[in-house]
């Protein structure tokens, strides 16, 4: 399997994004609608303290990746004062299952001691996906005694009637050099449902992909998809600390592959998705999400800086 880059697809920098939003479209998830490609993703604004709030947008393309158009309103905005998404949404992730259109919130609000804390939750869209609804104010899904400091990141698959979540969990945050704030460490694990909306995880605290950078590799942004008999997950990884601007430690997709969506091998040589020279992804390749069209697999992804100045595509041949 390799990957084919298509380029980058959708730039924040050069539309006019909804509300007081500025730059930023982190964390791509697709919704398919008929012959749209809807993708969702979160976008920024300052608050008065010039602090930034994460907000939902989307952007419509055809099945060429055209823009056809952003939304004029956020899908869906920070929650509530004191509540676990208070400073944003990063990002939401829908399903679509039967006549029901889910959005799985990675919610986040922050801290003094560390930078945020993150937890997972629900909402509903009655309007085809322009606006979603909390089901409440709390989260569905939050921290426990196995995994204790943030729940963030979920991709929800409905599979022979039973919903599978892979989502992150943070394991430590560290100070991992004198002076320096606190950087956090993160996994992926897995939990099932048979709602979609109440949660059990098979083995609390349990990593289901092996780490390759050692026991501080942060892993993120798990996506599944069906390819023949197999399962493959793609998600991102990193070093977890000096990574933000050191080339050499930043984000790059990893791989693994299931039969059962419990066990799952790590080969991350099946990704071969890798940074090109003098371009937006010369840096850093973070946040993919992929996803079945028309016979065909693709991935979009963020590039250098988190997604800042937006996110590409790339079709999978074999």
């Amino acid at each position: 399997m390799r990957w084919r880059k298509i380029g980058k697809v959708f730039d924040p920098t050069a539309v006019e994004l909804p509300g007081r939003c500025e730059e930023f479209a982190q964390g791509p998830q697709v919704l398919l609608l008929g012959d749209v490609i809807r993708v969702y993703f979160s976008t920024r604004e300052k608050d008065e303290t010039g602090k930034y709030l994460s907000h939902v947008a989307f952007v419509d393309l055809d099945k060429d990746f055209r823009v056809l158009g952003v939304s004029p309103e956020p899908a869906l905005s920070p929650g509530g004062l004191g509540c676990y998404d208070e400073h944003g949404v990063f990002p939401l992730h829908v399903l679509k299952t039967g006549d029901r259109l889910l959005g799985y919130i990675s919610g986040v609000s922050r801290r003094r001691s560390v930078s945020l804390e993150g937890s997972i939750g629900v909402a509903t869209s009655e309007d085809e996906g322009l606006t979603f609804q909390r089901l409440g104010d709390g989260p569905g899904f939050a921290r426990s005694l196995e995994e204790p400091c943030l729940m963030a990141e979920p991709f929800v698959r409905l599979e022979d009637g039973t919903f599978h979540m892979w989502y992150i969990f943070g394991v430590a945050w560290k100070p991992f050099e004198n002076g320096s704030a606190p950087d956090r460490v993160y996994k992926i694990g897995h939990a099932v449902s048979d709602d979609g909306v109440q949660w059990r995880k098979p083995e609390d605290g349990r990593q289901v992909v092996a780490g390759v950078l050692g026991s501080d590799e942060s892993q993120a942004m798990p996506s599944v998809v069906k390819i023949g008999d197999s399962f493959h997950m793609f998600f991102c990884f990193r070093e977890s600390f000096d990574f933000r601007t050191n080339r050499e430690r930043g984000y790059r997709i990893g791989h693994a592959d299931s039969e059962d969506l419990s066990e799952w091998r790590r080969d991350d040589a099946v990704a071969l998705l890798e940074v090109t020279e003098g371009a937006w992804d010369s840096d850093m390749l973070c946040y993919p999400h992929v996803f079945a069209m028309d016979g065909r697999v693709y991935m979009l992804y963020n590039g250098n800086e988190f997604g800042r100045l937006g996110f590409g595509a790339a079709v999978l041949e074999w």
